[in-house]
């Protein structure tokens, strides 16, 4: 699919209001799409019969799936029945009445919660041939559903819906929660604090001796982009940035760029996750995308706007 033949067509972004969603509007506006958006309070997506009603009125031709439940590990460990209700409904309502306004592509944000526990480099052939991590089984298995259903949608019905699994992502308009955001935004959220409140110490949660892999958000949406117009098999493809990178050393990072001068405590009492997670991107860049940003500027990019908008 061209560009210029992309442009003549109609985009919804659903979630466009979440740190990935505001990306893709950001990135597509730039190229100028001919984008759609609805807020929340105007169209929840768990509820079928609006999900249709919308989707009637409006008529994209192409949806960036985006719009989801998400958040920190204690977040899905202490809410398991809430992260897979709501994001079983929100697929489920999205592409079943994507199907019946012959919405011919989607392109699902899966997630890498969906493999299972691996300490090597994961492939996309590695979904559902082992345990999932116990923390956010709820939010993977919700995924893995969405998954499964943009694959029997397209075979059955001959239809373009596919799926992108990011590793650990980051950047503006996420959650900066230190109870519920994911990793990043927390560490922001808890350091800022401390350094503003004049605190000797600040408290990580785990041990800090898992490697993550982490991806800027806009880095992101350039792939989803090169995905849009480069890639339309079935199989899922993993976006990763390629490097890795402990929780004890991401923490430094983040105290440095913050400037906070006090010492870092890691409380074990917190769970870890898994020890590794690092995705085989190795299909995605074969076909020419490779991310632009590195984690030290992504870092810097993201506790600006942090700063700057004081979430």
């Amino acid at each position: 699919m061209k560009s210029n033949k992309s442009k003549k067509k109609k985009i919804w972004i659903a979630g466009h209001n979440g740190m990935v969603g505001s990306a893709i509007l950001r990135n597509l506006k730039r190229k100028k799409f001919n984008l759609l958006t609805v807020s929340k309070d105007k169209l929840d997506l768990r509820v079928q019969n609006d999900v249709e009603k919308w989707l009637g009125k409006n008529k994209p031709d192409i949806i960036f799936l985006a719009a989801a439940r998400v958040g920190g590990i204690l977040e899905n460990n202490n809410y398991p029945a809430d992260f897979i209700s709501d994001n079983l409904q929100i697929q489920t309502n999205v592409i079943t009445s994507a199907y019946k306004i012959k919405v011919k592509k989607i392109i699902f944000l899966g997630s890498a919660c969906v493999y299972p526990i691996s300490d090597k480099p994961i492939k996309e052939t590695d979904l559902l041939s082992g345990d999932l991590e116990s923390t956010n089984r709820a939010y993977s298995v919700a995924k893995i559903a969405g998954i499964e259903m943009c694959r029997f949608f397209s075979e059955q019905y001959g239809l373009n819906y596919l799926s992108v699994q990011p590793n650990n992502l980051y950047g503006p308009n996420d959650n900066f929660s230190a109870k519920s955001g994911h990793v990043i935004p927390a560490l922001i959220k808890k350091m800022y604090d401390a350094k503003i409140k004049n605190k000797k110490t600040c408290e990580i949660w785990g041990s800090g001796k898992p490697k993550r892999e982490f991806l800027f958000v806009d880095d992101l949406a350039e792939a989803l982009f090169f995905i849009l117009e480069k890639y339309n098999q079935l199989e899922p493809i993993n976006i990763g940035s390629g490097s890795e990178i402990s929780m004890k050393d991401l923490a430094i990072k983040i105290k440095k760029i913050i400037g906070f001068n006090g010492e870092l405590t890691f409380n074990k009492k917190y769970p870890d996750g898994v020890k590794r997670k690092f995705l085989d991107s190795s299909k995605i860049k074969k076909l020419g995308w490779k991310p632009k940003t590195s984690l030290d500027k992504g870092l810097k990019l993201t506790v600006d706007w942090f700063i700057k908008n004081k979430c």
